[in-house]
Parts: structure tokens; C-alpha cells; sequence
């Protein structure tokens, strides 16, 4: 056979016949291979009768199958215990038992899921169970494989727990005496020193203490040091068990003494232990005992012990906030430099601080430290507390600042976990750490990203509401580079194959709102979501971009800016060339009809939807045909008379001309659902009543917004021209300064004169202008837990912030009680509509004109 040789191919006339020749030959050596996968006779022995029951053909499996067919049996016996028990445990149980002597690994770890299995089901009462099943698993717990031995012990401490108290004592820790001497097997006394800590919970003091502590010294002083370090984990359950009283005379002297032993494994285990059962010592026990164990274990970690530094550095934390109490100032000072210190373990030689050190660290230390430097991480909140937070920039911002840089991912990503809780324990002083905030949003790992994400929108209104620049007008300038981060991150996570990453982010960017202000989302973020739905491939991520830009309109301030994405949301989504893009429209459009009110989607979108009946892609109209009843949700009658007229004109040609039959079908099945559904009226009704609440509510937030814009407007304005008047008034004075005090009081009385022929106008401007800041608060920086779930309830939450340029923050709670107070209240004011939001619109407008005439009325006089 001639050789194949890839790297220079020739597609030649020749060679290709040449490279079919060599592929029949291969094929002709593989076909023997293939025919001999199963003789006849292997077949007829895997062969079992068609109508045998599912237990006879369990025996017969069991009793003359192959090893892997035994095994799916004993995976099905919880399915079988269902079903039938009675005869499962007469029949099938002892078949099991028996091939379980001679069963190999893979079978005895399935029985003993299924075994466990079987009691978390409860498909046989707990005498029954312990009856049938718990000599099996003590049988099978001393097996030679360890990893099928410890499957076993699992199941035999979970059935522990639900076993009664004399079938513990007399199946259990009876044989457990003889279990735990010297002349037993390692692996057996491994075994009995965990029964002892789950045994040590089940009874009262007085018999833990007559019939398991003499077993638990005697395991604590084995000759072998694996079994001296399991038991001593096992002394903290055993503490538990017995009460303080005991656990100071008994189990604290034994503490001592393990953790001077002489196998290092011991010593980490009674360090661990020690620092598990500080809340169960006092104050003389803590200062006269432990203090002094933990001192010498931080003293030897670096000089002769250095296995103990990580487990150190992970519990150092909880430990120093355990003897907070017994610490005098020097001994508090040197535990933090001891935690400064092992933050910074393994970067001193790359610095250049320690000289000292001559030998190249080996690849075993280097990961060691990297632990070290990650539970330093993980402890630092614990650290914060123990240093008090206003100590935090004097004592431990270096600390911080070190690890959010560390040249580690693991180090950085555990900051980035921690990053909220470090953010609340600092509270006023948050700002201080802003600086991190941005790198580690500019981080080169993903991964520390992604753990950043997850509480970045309590971060960041932790930052803006708390920070030193609390004021309603400069919020940002306690992040000055915080978009340029948030766009930085979005476009690093667009780039890179973790879609899950770009599309948590996108989520949680919904946040913005309450963060920075509408013009800046408008530029920065608003397009690039739009951009996003039309060139992304991945389906989650352009539903993600599609609601989070919907939360940007819903917020936006400025109506130009609103409809040049609605106009471009139907253009380009409802209108594009590509399918994929008319399916994202009918996505966005839910989304629009969750966060708007149903006024807005009527007037907007409802016919932009209803033209895609006419789409010439089938999956189109059938996602349309889905979200129909929704679409007919939004209808009020009267009002939307002549757009419920266009759906059913829609739903009508629909069943005339569909040719497609998986779209006909849905058809017909939306049409049976639509002619079920009530439509609600613009009066309230009782069946409707917190629907139509929670919607009104969403349309005067809506109309208040317009309102708002005007109003904002006006003030400019009026601001504009009052500063040129002022500076008029300026110049005129200081030129004539000799001009008579007859002229000066004609001058002022003409401008008291005009103040009060238009004071009625200023009071209502007022007002209004009271409304909007209130609106302002709730609208433009809304919580964003209220921005990602749609309230179901009858009331609205109200928010809680401040705009730039309109006064202090406030509050609003929109309620029940609320909403009839300001409908009765406010019937001649527009603040609280009861029509549709295109009406809205017009009478906003027609206040435009008015109070554009008042103001021309007030230059004539």
C-alpha cells in the first residue's frame, strides 16, 4: 500500500484515483473488525424475553446476565422500589446481595447511590429500610477499593441520621467498639472515627459520655497519624454533642496535645478544630490556651512549618475576629502585619525586596503562595471588621490595592467576588476604592469580570449614592472613568467566545439608569445595544442588549431621542431584510410591553407587529401568532376600537391564506385562546384592578416624563433671559449711576407690577415643576431589581434619587390611596391621565403652546 502524504497534496487526475485505491483498502482491513463487534452467540446470551416483568427480568439479570446488565438492575432499584415494593425486597434485594460479594467497582458505587437513593425517598418506612438494606451497607463498608468504601460510608451517615436511637445503638455503635482497636485494619478505624463524629449528635451527653468518648481518646492516641488527624476533625461534631462543660475538660486537653504531634497533617488538623470550636471556649480558655497555640502556629508557619500557611491564611480571618476580644494592641497589630504579610507572599522576590532569598522558587511553593494570596483575598472583608472600617485607607488600602492588582487570576477574581462586601463595610467611605473598581473592570481576565458582574449594579449605587460627591449634580465625579470601563468591558466580552459572560453583562448594564445620566447612555450605550440585536449571533446575548435598551427608552428624557430609536426599532428590526431580525423585533416588542404602559405599545407598535402577518418566512408568522394575545392585552375599549378591528381583520386572512400547516396550527389554537380573553375598558374594573393600576401608573410616569422635558425647557429659558436682563440692568447703571431716584423707582415699579399680574402663572409653572423633580426621583434613577422583574402588585415602588439641576432628591410611593387622592385631586391637571397616552402627547403639546404664549404675554408687559 502506498503511503498517504498529507502535508503535500495533488488533486491530480492521477492522484485522486491513487487516494480512493488506498481508502478501499483501509475500508477492507476495517470490515472484519466491524462484523466481529458480537457473535450470535453473544447476542442470544444479551437476549432477555420480551414479556417478562420488569422484577422477573431483574432476577434473571441478576442471576445469569454479564456484569453491565447487573449493574443498570441495581441502578434501577429505586425505580423498582416505586413501583412495586413488596416484591422488589422479597425478590430483587436478596439477588442483589448476593452479587455484591462478588461485584466489581463500578456496581458497588451504583448500589450504593441507589441504596442512599432509596432512603431520600422514603419509598419504605425506616424500620422496613434499616430492616432490608443496612446489613448490606455495613457488610460492604470495609471494602478493599477506598473509594468504594468511603461511597458506602456516605450512604451509612446519611441513614444515620434517620435511623432511631436504639437501632443506632444496637446495629451500630455496639460493633463500633470492636471496630476501633489497634488489632483492626487501618481502613476500619478510618471508618469508625467518622461513625464516632455522626453518632457523637445522635444521643444525649450522659451516653456520649460513658460509651463514645473512652473510644474517641483511645482513636486520638492510634499509633498510625492518619487516624490520630481523622478523629481529631472528628472532635468538633463530638463537642457539639456533649456541651461546653465537657468539651473544656475532655475534648480541649486532647486539642492540645494533637496539636503538638508530630505528623503535620495532625497539627493542621487541630489547628482547624481549635479555630472551628472558638465560639464554645471562653474568655480564659481563649487568652490562657488558644491565643497561645495560635501564636506558635503563626511563628513556626514561615520559619519550620510552612505546610500550615494555607490552611492559616484561610481561617485567619475568622480567628482574628474570634479573639478580638482578649487582644491587647500590640498583639492585634502583629496579627495584621502577619495578614499583611502573607498577602504579599511570593511577590517580594519578583520586587527585588528580599535579597535573602537565593534559591529559585520552586513550581510547589509558587502555587502554594498563590493559595496563600487568594485566602487573603477571600478573608479580606473579615480583616476590614478587625481594623474597623474607618481605619481602612490607613491600615489596609495597600493590602487592597495589591491584591486587585496581584499578577494571579485567582487572586483577582476572589477580590472581585468580595468586591461588594468590601464595598457595604466601607459605606461612606466607598469612594476610596474607585479606582480598583475601574481596573477591575479593565481587567485582561474575563473570568474576574464575570465575578465582578454579579453585584455590579449594588456596587455601583453604592458608589454613587454613598461616595464623597453625594450631590444631585456631580455623581460621577466620584468615578470619573467609570464608562469608558463599563464600555471597555462590554466590547472586551463582545470579542471573546464567553457569550455567557457578554450576556450577563448586558443585563446587568440595565442598571445605568439609576447610575449616569440619560445623555450619556443615549451616546455610549443606547446605539450599541441596537448595534448588538443586528450583528450578534447569539440568541440570549441579542435578547439581553434587546431588554436592556428597552430599559434605556423607557427612561429616556428627551422625546427627540425617543423616537429616533423607536423609528429605528421598526426600520431596521421590523422592517430588515433578514428574518432573524423581524423575530428579534417581536422579542423587543415584548419586552416593550412588559415595561410600558399599553397606550405607548398601541400607539408605536401594535401595527408595526400586525404587518408582520404578511411576513414571507413562516417562523415569523409563527412567533406572531404566539405573541398575539398579548398583542390584544394591550387594547382598551373604547379607545383601541379601530386596532382590535385590525387584528381580527389580521386573524381572518391569517386563516384564508396560510399555507403553511405548522402555522395554520397555531393559528387556529391563538384564535380559540383570543376569543377567551376579555379585553379591559378604560373604566376600572375589579378583575383588572391591579393590571390597570400598575398600567396607569406606567403612563402618567410617562406622560410626567413629557411634561418634565417641557418644563426643563422652560427653565432654561427663562434662566437664559433673566441673565441677560440682569446684565442689561448692570451695564445701564453703572454708565448713568447719575440717574434721578425718580427713574430708578419707576423702574421698580414696574417690575413688581409685572411680578404680580403673572404671579397665578408662576404658582402653576411651580407646581408642575414640583411634580416633575418628584417624578425625576422615581423615573430617571429607578432601582434596578424594580427595572428587571415587572411588579406584580398594586402599588409601584416609589425611587429614591435626584436630578441634576432641579433641586433635592425625594421621595414617592405610589398606592393605592395615592392614585384616588391625586385622580380626584388633579382632575384639571393633566399630572394623572386617564385616557391614552396619544392624547397625553397632544394635551402635552397644547401646554407647550400655552405656556409658550404666557411667556410672550410677560416680554410685552
Amino acid at each position: 500500500m502506498r503511503p498517504i502524504i498529507f502535508s503535500k497534496m495533488d488533486f491530480s487526475h492521477s492522484s485522486l484515483f491513487g487516494y480512493i485505491e488506498d481508502l478501499q483498502e483501509l475500508t477492507i482491513i476495517e470490515r472484519p473488525v466491524r462484523r466481529s463487534l458480537k457473535t450470535p452467540e453473544e447476542i442470544e446470551r444479551l437476549t432477555v424475553d420480551e414479556e417478562l416483568s420488569d422484577i422477573e427480568r431483574a432476577v434473571y439479570l441478576l442471576s445469569s446476565g454479564q456484569d453491565i446488565q447487573g449493574t443498570s438492575v441495581v441502578a434501577n432499584l429505586p425505580v423498582l422500589m416505586r413501583q412495586n415494593p413488596a416484591e422488589t425486597l422479597r425478590r430483587v434485594l436478596p439477588k442483589i446481595r448476593e452479587v455484591l460479594h462478588v461485584a466489581g467497582v463500578e456496581m458497588q458505587l451504583t448500589a450504593a447511590v441507589s441504596f442512599l437513593t432509596v432512603l431520600q425517598e422514603e419509598s419504605v418506612s425506616i424500620h422496613t429500610y434499616s430492616h432490608s438494606f443496612l446489613h448490606i451497607i455495613l457488610q460492604n463498608l470495609e471494602h478493599r477499593d477506598a473509594g468504594v468504601s468511603n461511597a458506602w460510608l456516605e450512604t451509612l451517615l446519611a441513614v444515620i441520621e434517620a435511623l432511631p436511637k436504639e437501632t443506632v445503638r444496637h446495629e451500630i455503635l455496639n460493633p463500633l467498639v470492636s471496630k476501633a482497636q489497634l488489632s483492626q485494619t487501618l481502613q476500619s478505624r478510618l471508618v469508625s472515627c467518622k461513625i464516632m463524629g455522626k453518632v457523637a449528635n445522635k444521643f444525649e451527653a450522659h451516653i456520649v459520655k460513658r460509651e463514645v468518648l473512652p473510644l474517641v481518646k483511645s482513636l486520638c492516641q492510634d499509633v498510625e497519624y492518619e487516624v490520630r488527624a481523622c478523629m481529631c476533625r472528628q472532635l468538633e461534631h463530638v463537642a457539639r454533642g456533649i456541651g461546653t462543660e465537657l468539651t473544656k475538660t475532655v475534648v480541649l486537653p486532647e486539642l492540645v496535645e494533637l496539636a503538638r504531634d508530630e505528623g503535620s497533617s495532625v497539627r493542621l488538623a487541630a489547628f482547624e478544630t481549635l479555630v472551628n470550636l472558638l465560639d464554645m471556649f471562653d474568655a480564659d480558655d481563649r487568652s490562657q490556651t488558644v491565643l497561645p497555640l495560635v501564636k506558635s502556629f503563626c511563628e513556626k508557619s514561615f520559619k519550620t512549618d510552612e505546610s500550615i500557611l494555607v490552611s492559616l491564611s484561610f481561617h485567619l480571618g475568622k480567628l482574628c475576629n474570634g479573639l478580638y476580644g482578649i487582644f491587647t494592641p500590640e498583639q492585634h497589630l502583629r496579627f495584621l502585619e502577619f495578614y499583611k504579610k502573607l498577602s504579599t507572599l511570593g511577590l517580594q522576590q519578583e520586587n527585588g525586596h528580599n535579597d535573602n532569598q537565593l534559591h529559585l522558587q520552586t513550581l510547589e511553593q509558587e502555587k502554594k503562595y498563590i493559595s496563600v494570596r487568594k485566602n487573603c483575598a477571600y478573608n479580606f472583608p473579615a480583616m476590614i471588621v478587625f481594623v474597623d472600617p474607618k481605619n481602612f485607607h490607613l491600615e489596609l488600602y495597600s493590602i487592597f490595592f495589591c491584591l486587585c492588582h496581584d499578577p494571579e487570576v485567582p487572586v483577582r477574581y476572589t477580590m472581585a467576588i468580595s468586591f461588594f462586601e468590601v464595598a457595604k463595610l466601607l459605606n461612606s467611605d466607598v469612594y476610596t476604592i474607585h479606582k480598583e473598581l475601574v481596573t477591575l473592570l479593565q481587567d485582561e481576565s474575563l473570568e474576574v469580570l464575570d465575578a465582578l458582574v454579579g453585584h455590579l449594579p449594588e456596587i455601583l449605587e453604592l458608589m454613587t449614592n454613598r461616595g464623597e460627591n453625594n450631590g444631585s449634580e456631580s455623581k460621577l465625579l466620584s468615578i470619573p472613568d467609570l464608562i469608558p470601563a463599563l464600555t471597555t468591558a462590554e466590547q472586551r466580552a463582545a470579542t471573546s467566545l464567553k457569550w455567557r459572560t457578554h450576556e450577563k453583562l448586558l443585563q446587568k448594564y440595565a442598571c445605568l439608569p439609576h447610575i449616569i445620566s440619560s445623555d450619556q447612555i443615549y451616546y455610549r450605550f443606547l446605539h450599541r445595544m441596537l448595534t448588538i440585536i443586528l450583528t450578534n449571533n447569539v440568541l440570549p446575548v441579542q435578547k439581553a442588549a434587546a431588554r436592556t435598551l428597552c430599559v434605556y427608552l423607557r427612561y429616556n428624557r428627551k422625546q427627540e431621542q425617543r423616537h429616533e430609536v423607536i423609528q429605528k426599532l421598526i426600520e431596521q428590526l421590523g422592517q430588515g431584510k433578514s428574518y432573524w431580525n423581524r423575530l428579534r423585533f417581536l422579542d423587543t416588542c415584548e419586552f416593550i410591553m412588559e415595561l410600558f404602559s399599553k397606550s405607548f405599545f398601541c400607539k408605536y407598535f401594535f401595527l408595526p407587529v400586525l404587518e408582520l402577518t404578511h411576513d414571507p418566512v413562516a417562523n415569523v408568522r409563527m412567533k406572531l401568532c404566539c405573541l398575539l394575545p398579548k398583542v390584544k392585552s394591550t387594547l382598551k375599549i373604547p379607545t383601541d376600537k379601530h386596532l382590535l378591528q385590525q387584528l381580527e381583520l389580521c386573524i381572518r386572512k391569517l386563516l384564508c391564506q396560510e399555507k403553511d400547516k405548522d402555522v395554520l396550527t397555531i393559528v387556529k389554537r391563538t384564535v380559540l385562546e383570543l376569543d377567551r380573553m376579555e379585553i379591559s375598558v378604560d373604566a376600572f374594573q375589579k378583575r383588572f384592578y391591579e393590571n390597570d393600576l400598575l398600567d396607569q401608573e406606567k403612563e402618567r410616569q410617562e406622560h410626567l416624563l413629557l411634561e418634565m422635558e417641557q418644563l426643563e425647557k422652560e427653565k432654561q429659558k427663562n434662566e437664559g433671559r433673566s441673565t441677560n436682563i440682569n446684565d442689561k440692568m448692570f451695564e445701564k447703571k453703572r454708565r448713568d449711576s447719575k440717574t434721578s431716584s425718580v427713574l430708578a423707582k419707576s423702574i421698580n415699579l414696574s417690575i413688581s407690577g409685572s411680578s404680580s399680574g403673572t404671579s397665578a402663572g408662576k404658582e402653576e409653572k411651580k407646581s408642575k415643576l414640583v411634580r416633575s423633580q418628584s417624578f425625576s426621583t422615581q423615573v430617571l434613577h429607578p432601582k434596578y431589581s424594580n427595572i428587571d422583574k415587572c411588579p406584580n402588585k398594586s402599588s409601584a415602588t416609589g425611587y429614591t434619587s435626584s436630578v441634576p439641576g432641579m433641586g433635592k432628591s425625594c421621595m414617592l410611593s405610589f398606592s393605592d390611596d395615592s392614585f384616588r387622592t391625586h385622580a380626584a385631586g388633579n382632575s384639571g391637571n393633566a399630572a394623572f391621565p386617564s385616557s391614552s397616552s396619544r392624547n397625553l402627547f397632544n394635551s402635552a403639546d397644547q401646554k407647550s403652546n400655552g405656556n409658550k404664549e404666557s411667556q410672550t404675554r410677560r416680554m410685552s408687559m
